[in-house]
């Protein structure tokens, strides 16, 4: 997608405006680019870049790989700002936003003494990681959680902290030889170069430099004839060949643009959406209901009652979860023991294999199980996830997770006051997964299930075992449990029911 752009103008001109003398913070860094965000706010609404998208098979695995879209361009192109147009303009709920600057080699001392000096070249192949990029892109279009290095360009080196990365719909890959890899090039679905006039990046990076990183003109023009333009002239520029699309002018291109997301559109249509939810079908083996014996009925009965005050509301709620836990913990693997009792006799028992048990609870509404939990656990240790809906979309997104460290190594109650499609929960199994812990070892609790969120969990995840007081039949179209316990958070909490959902459960939907 070629077209004529606006001229430049004179090189002369656009450096008389740039500042003569860089500001008084001065750093030896090489240039970095615009952090990865963790989200995105457009004029519409935020688009939360890690996530995961809620479309698996009947063996609870991603259906299809992720649409990988790669930028490729000079130093300053503005492939930032395509990559933001792209994600804004394709409205989907699932983006992960990869940077090529993340992959950079650490440097040893000599290396570093070079950059302090500009004399060390951030263009060249060899100053990035090719293999653990290539690794983590392969991981991400697959579906799996991975761990993206935070590069701190101040000292040339990666950070202790690495941060996580969830599966999406969409990545959009960016970085000045996006195309110089060949197995990386393989995991490209769509590969965009975006083409801007060297004396526009020129002053775009003088720019930023001098502004922003409190270098001088003079090193900065140095590095630039020293490296960059060689580098994009031998590495970057003849990689336009491979390129499917190329966008002249950068950000400011809507025609080619408009092109790229019908495409990406026309792909993610041929994914499906959320399984089906198998109405009709017996309730699977992994589901086990609390005995609804005349006490559990009756405090069924009070909790669904409209009229109930919160205090009984919470009075109740409590007496069935701890019941609810009991129960759930009938299911852990016991061993054989034998004690001896203070009188001297041995007693044939029972004992938990296992060492740890975590709880997780979906916030917020999972949360108010937690005290049942504690009390019944010694010593538990509580991990947090917290899912909403996207009402634009009605997909699940995932906002804030906290878990136990070595997680994979323990038994995991999963907690959350009520199950109405299945997806929050879903998504929540999918995200203990990815910190490995195995499918057999996670136990879904709900005070109150419909059949569909049931279906819905057990045919993804076969081997988790789904544990409730209560499974009503029906949902409604506002996503409801029918007849239900309504929006058990607010009447927890006292809080008004808000325009949106905002609980957990509501987020279900």
């Amino acid at each position: 997608v070629r077209g004529p752009g606006p001229g430049s103008g004179s090189l002369g001109s656009l450096l008389s405006r740039l500042p003569l003398a860089p500001p008084r913070r001065r750093t030896a860094s090489q240039g970095q680019g615009p952090p990865e965000p963790p989200l995105l706010r457009t004029s519409k609404r935020t688009i939360y870049t890690a996530g995961r998208p809620p479309w698996y098979s009947e063996t609870g695995a991603p259906v299809g790989e992720a649409f990988v879209i790669g930028l490729c361009g000079g130093s300053a192109s503005g492939k930032t700002t395509v990559a933001t147009r792209i994600i804004e303009a394709l409205d989907v709920p699932w983006v992960v936003l990869l940077s090529m600057d993340s992959f950079y080699k650490v440097l040893d001392e000599g290396q570093q003494a070079l950059a302090a000096r500009s004399d060390y070249n951030f263009d060249h192949p060899d100053a990035f990681d090719f293999e653990l990029l290539v690794s983590v892109l392969r991981k991400l279009k697959k579906g799996k959680s991975v761990k993206v290095p935070v590069y701190d360009f101040t000292t040339h080196s990666r950070r202790r902290e690495w941060k996580t990365v969830y599966g999406a719909n969409v990545i959009v890959f960016e970085g000045i030889l996006a195309f110089a890899n060949k197995e990386l090039l393989k995991l490209l679905d769509m590969k965009v170069f975006v083409d801007t006039d060297s004396d526009i990046r020129l002053v775009r990076r003088l720019q930023r430099d001098i502004m922003e990183r409190g270098r001088d003109i003079v090193g900065v023009i140095k590095q630039y004839h020293k490296f960059v333009k060689p580098a994009f002239e031998q590495y970057i520029e003849p990689s336009v060949q491979v390129a499917d699309i190329v966008v002249p002018r950068g950000g400011e291109n809507s025609v080619a643009l408009d092109l790229i997301v019908q495409h990406v559109h026309s792909q993610l249509e041929k994914v499906r959406a959320l399984a089906s939810a198998h109405q009709g079908q017996p309730l699977p083996a992994t589901l086990s209901v609390l005995e609804n014996t005349p006490q559990v009925r009756g405090m069924h009965t009070i909790i669904r009652n409209k009229d109930t005050t919160r205090d009984e509301f919470i009075f109740y709620s409590k007496r069935l979860m701890r019941l609810l836990i009991e129960h759930a913990l009938s299911f852990l693997p016991l061993k054989s023991v034998t004690v001896e009792t203070p009188q001297g006799t041995t007693y044939e028992g029972k004992r938990f294999h296992r060492q740890r048990i975590t709880g997780v609870s979906i916030l917020r509404a999972g949360e108010t199980m937690e005290q049942a939990l504690t009390a019944v656990c010694k010593d538990i240790r509580l991990g947090k996830i917290l899912i909403q809906t996207n009402h634009d979309t009605g997909e699940p997104e995932l906002h804030y997770l906290r878990l136990p460290k070595e997680i994979s190594e323990d038994y995991v109650i999963l907690m959350d006051s009520t199950v109405s499609t299945g997806a929050a929960a879903m998504m929540a199994v999918r995200v203990l997964l990815d910190h490995d812990v195995p499918e057999e070892r996670i136990f879904l609790l709900s005070l109150l299930m419909a059949e569909m969120g049931v279906h819905s969990v057990a045919y993804a995840f076969p081997r988790v075992r789904i544990i409730t007081t209560a499974v009503d039949k029906r949902i409604n179209e506002e996503f409801h449990i029918i007849p239900g316990i309504g929006n058990f958070g607010d009447r927890y909490f006292g809080t008004d029911a808000p325009p949106a959902c905002t609980d957990s459960e509501a987020m279900d939907c």
